[in-house]
């Protein structure tokens, strides 16, 4: 039997015995090979899809789907884009816009776990490091550990872009020196989805501040075959900060061939508890590698499915992660 249809049925047994037992007995079944509860990861999700929830809130959206965390996108003004309340607008601007952020988040129960920026370093380098250092001080006032980053080129192309990059690295890194904040480049795009590229950008920046968000589908996206997948989680476990749950199905004979970059993802992407990646194979290996960030769902599949069902397939799939764990 397949992972997904193990995992699938693992999964409806957990809800529907929840649903019969109650969560005493059921819960202590579950978890008695898991002795050791020190570990115990945030459940979170992406900002950009708390409005397909239908709350009042951002913040009532993240309890509604089960989860405990957030990725907050901030864009160059500071701006946090896809948190939303009837009567405030976030902002990392000012002191009094972080104390309001911070209260808010607090009161409601709800951890930042990263922040997101969509950057362009080789067209605006210099703005690019003051954003960046603004970023760093917000985190230090929000107690927020990572700030994922985007190395994807943009205006530098071919083999002067890895020397641009070490270069912005080093920036980057210097404005973290003596604080426990982390980047987390995501894997993404046709550059940083290559180990070649990311071996030799980690190498060149030499500092443990600079590591992975770890989008677990952006990999076979690019088309590393399935088999392949956990090596490269493996090889980079120890310097993954954050992750992005994702998942795709592709047809069984193209899971484990070297499939053309992107190919057929509209198609394939989907939910992660329907598709071909080992969610409890990559919680086993961060776990191991003593990851001490979140598992946060981000869903690009949510376009092929109705407004009303948006907030149910989160709800799931944050369900799903928690049963693996």
């Amino acid at each position: 039997m397949s992972f997904l249809a193990n995992e699938n049925r693992r999964y409806f047994l957990i809800q529907s015995g929840a649903a019969l037992l109650g969560t005493g007995a059921l819960a202590a079944g579950l978890r008695s090979d898991a002795a050791d509860s020190a570990w115990n990861p945030i459940l979170a999700c992406r900002d950009t899809h708390l409005k397909d929830i239908g709350a009042a809130d951002a913040w009532a959206a993240v309890k509604a789907i089960g989860a405990s965390g957030v990725e907050v996108d901030v864009d160059i003004q500071l701006n946090c884009v896809n948190l939303f309340h009837p009567q405030k607008k976030y902002s990392l601007a000012t002191s009094e816009a972080l104390e309001t952020l911070k209260k808010d988040a607090e009161q409601n129960g709800v951890k930042i776990t990263a922040f997101c920026m969509h950057n362009q370093f080789d067209r605006r380098p210099d703005e690019e490091v003051k954003w960046a250092a603004a970023m760093v001080n917000a985190a230090k006032a929000l107690n927020v550990k990572v700030i994922r980053v985007d190395f994807a080129p943009g205006k530098i192309k071919g083999d002067e872009y890895l020397p641009f990059a070490v270069s912005m690295g080093k920036r980057l890194v210097d404005l973290v020196k003596d604080t426990d904040i982390r980047y987390g480049i995501e894997n993404h795009g046709n550059t940083t989805n290559r180990p070649e590229f990311l071996d030799k950008l980690f190498d060149g920046v030499g500092s443990k501040a600079l590591g992975l968000t770890l989008d677990t589908g952006n990999f076979y996206w690019y088309g590393h075959p399935l088999n392949d997948l956990y090596k490269i989680f493996e090889q980079y476990a120890s310097r993954v900060f954050h992750t992005h749950c994702k998942s795709i199905r592709y047809p069984e004979e193209k899971r484990n061939t070297q499939r053309p970059m992107g190919w057929e993802y509209e198609k394939y992407t989907c939910p992660i508890y329907e598709g071909d990646i080992d969610f409890r194979k990559i919680i086993s290996i961060l776990k191991a590698a003593n990851y001490s960030g979140d598992f946060c769902v981000e869903d690009e599949s949510l376009g092929k499915f109705p407004k009303e069902k948006k907030g149910e397939i989160l709800k799931k799939e944050i369900a799903f992660l928690q049963s693996l764990l």
